[in-house]
């Protein structure tokens, strides 16, 4: 024969099992986003080179891939700079005896030779500009 239970309490309501999980939801969610701004951004995204600014420093705001893009760009940039100083008196040379028709542009044919030897080993593409020279 089966048992069956009586019990003196009757089983709680349904609609008061859904309302007290829907509050206790609210009351986490409350609790963890409460939790989630008093987190300190600057702490957690500090710059990777501390002995720049050891006392203080800002939040990074520069992804990884495009720092170590433009680092590469500047590591260009500086080799391009540690131009031999045969090799620039070489250019400056031909620059000045390639058109000697004008000795007056000896000195700006020879700068515009040094500053175009420079940007090609630095990876720059030639610089097209309207600008004027100084009237010095």
């Amino acid at each position: 024969m089966p048992r069956v239970l009586n019990t003196a309490e009757p089983a709680p309501e349904v609609d008061e099992l859904e309302e007290e999980r829907e509050r206790f939801l609210k009351e986490f969610k409350a609790q963890l986003f409460a939790a989630h701004t008093q987190i300190n951004t600057a702490a957690s995204f500090r710059c990777g080179m501390e002995q720049n600014h050891p006392e203080t420093s800002e939040p990074a705001a520069v992804c990884k891939s495009c720092y170590e893009e433009v680092q590469e760009r500047a590591d260009r940039l500086e080799a391009a700079l540690h131009i031999d100083l045969k090799e620039a008196a070489q250019i400056v040379y031909e620059a000045v005896w390639a058109d000697s028709s004008d000795p007056g542009r000896t000195y700006a044919n020879a700068a515009q030779a040094l500053l175009t030897e420079l940007r090609k080993r630095a990876g720059l593409s030639t610089v097209l500009s309207t600008l004027q020279p100084y009237s010095n």
